[in-house]
């Protein structure tokens, strides 16, 4: 049977879909004008590019993008909550480049930090090592819009590694000790390691541990898996791990005391936008500096990055109850 087509009814239908389809622009048109009104607006859709309010009460506590910022800035959170300031936080920020402009900002309130990073990041040409000096060079570069609170004994810096039957065979208690045995030990570490001032020529100048360029293993993982897989499986016999890694606990690792300083000091720190630094936060956050040492940074690692995979939070909370920082300060 042939089928007719009716040619009115096809320019109707034809018209319709034109009509259809005109609608759907015009409401994408729309939908577009409205949110591009919304921006302009704001002035600019992200959140930490807008000035915050420097005068208000509440603390917006921030965080790098690793895990253990974001577990020391959700603890600093719950710290300041127990001490009855209304807290939001803004965690995962990205690096300095992106935190210390909206702390500036009063984009955020506060934030954990390390004091010799961040007096690198403030004054390219510093020098200072130890602790000690890193937070006197601190109140010059600090400048009047930030401020510190008291640095925690806690630490994530570089370090020298070896294995617990490597310490124990030559009696390892620094890094001056493994410098008899500079022939002997193969190096693991990025590549960079080799040129930087911190790295080689700093082991080889503060320590006299010497190591040939045959002898150093370029690893580009940061002091991760396969800079320990390497070291636990004799393939190098040092290598270059930061301090509160897990994998220190957890292949039971030795870390080599550095008594000259050869890596600059990494204290955790409270760093705040001045505006924002009160007596009342300070005290709640140099209370949880007190406990916050390397052994306790390492565990919380261990919680947060281990087999349990404790969320950040959860963690924090964890740690804030057993530390007694869950009530008022004072």
């Amino acid at each position: 049977m042939k089928t007719t087509i009716n040619p009115d009814a096809a320019r109707h239908g034809r018209f319709a879909l034109r009509l259809t389809l005109r609608a759907a622009r015009i409401l994408v048109a729309a939908a577009a004008l409205a949110a591009a009104m919304i921006l302009s607006a704001c002035g600019n859709s992200d959140p930490l590019a807008a000035k915050g309010n420097c005068e208000g009460d509440g603390l917006t506590v921030g965080s790098a993008n690793f895990p253990e910022s974001e577990t020391v800035a959700n603890i600093y959170a719950e710290a300041l909550r127990a001490n009855g300031f209304n807290v939001d936080t803004k965690l995962n920020i990205g690096s300095r480049e992106a935190y210390i402009p909206a702390l500036r900002q009063c984009a955020i309130s506060v934030i954990p930090e390390y004091n010799g990073n961040l007096l690198q990041y403030l004054d390219k040409n510093a020098t200072a090592a130890s602790s000690a000096d890193i937070d006197a060079a601190l109140t010059t570069a600090l400048g009047s819009d930030l401020a510190v609170g008291t640095p925690a004994p806690g630490q994530d810096s570089d370090a020298v590694v070896v294995t617990k039957a490597t310490a124990e065979r030559w009696n390892l208690h620094s890094i001056a000790d493994l410098a008899a045995h500079s022939a002997e030990v193969k190096f693991g570490a990025p590549a960079e390691f080799q040129e930087r001032a911190g790295g080689l020529p700093g082991l080889k100048k503060n320590y006299n541990l010497d190591i040939a360029a045959n002898n150093f293993v370029p690893i580009a993982d940061g002091g991760g898996p396969a800079t320990v897989r390497a070291l636990v499986e004799g393939a190098v016999t040092a290598a270059n791990i930061f301090t509160t890694s897990p994998a220190i606990a957890q292949n039971n690792l030795v870390v080599l005391e550095d008594p000259k300083h050869n890596f600059p000091a990494q204290n955790v720190v409270p760093l705040f936008n001045s505006a924002k630094k009160t007596d009342k936060a300070l005290a709640a956050l140099n209370a949880v500096s007190a406990k916050l040492t390397t052994g306790e940074l390492l565990k919380l690692n261990e919680a947060v990055s281990g087999s349990s995979k404790t969320e950040p939070k959860a963690a924090a909370q964890q740690w804030v109850a057993a530390q007694g920082l869950n009530k008022p300060t004072g």
